[in-house]
């Protein structure tokens, strides 16, 4: 590279991966081998496993939901930015602040009713192998609740922070995303 070459930035930096982090992963790398054992024996083979499908639809959703803890970790979920760039630092800390408390208590009454959802399901079992059907659910109760902690830890650390530092924070979590 010469001097006059444009810089090129590092995207693949995995130095903010925590252990919270782990289950998104199995999930994933779980998703990716039956999604290739459903393509090649499919595709290859001329004839399909017929519990692939199934258990890659149930993987596919446990990934969004377990997933969804490391985006309320990293603060990379969809959010409306307009407002805190023209409020005054201390009205945005208050509305950070505010919108913490309800995405607490969003994730939390969702992982009360993923607990009555797995408890009504418990008896079925899914189509292909002979597993209950509220296994799903429990895992999705176990998400929910894991992102209403640490939406909560957020919503506590944010009362010690000024309001310049939450937006600054917020800023940097845009220019990031």
């Amino acid at each position: 590279m010469t001097e006059n070459s444009p810089k090129m930035e590092v995207l693949d930096d995995i130095s903010d991966i925590k252990w919270i982090d782990a289950p998104v992963f199995i999930v994933f790398w779980t998703l990716l081998i039956i999604v290739f054992v459903q393509f090649f024996t499919r595709y290859a083979l001329n004839s399909s496993l017929s519990w692939t499908e199934e258990i890659a639809r149930y993987l596919l959703i446990l990934l969004g939901f377990v997933g969804s803890v490391t985006c309320i970790r990293k603060r990379s979920h969809i959010y409306l930015e307009f407002f805190y760039r023209f409020l005054p630092p201390n009205i945005v800390k208050w509305i950070v602040i505010f919108v913490s408390f309800l995405n607490t208590a969003f994730f939390t009454y969702a992982g009360v009713l993923s607990i009555e959802l797995a408890q009504r399901t418990h008896h079925q079992s899914m189509t292909s192998i002979n597993l209950p059907k509220g296994i799903i659910y429990w895992i999705v109760a176990v998400s929910c609740f894991a992102m209403a902690l640490v939406a909560l830890r957020e919503f506590i650390t944010l009362f010690k922070k000024r309001g310049e530092d939450v937006t600054h924070e917020l800023e940097e979590t845009i220019v990031r995303t």
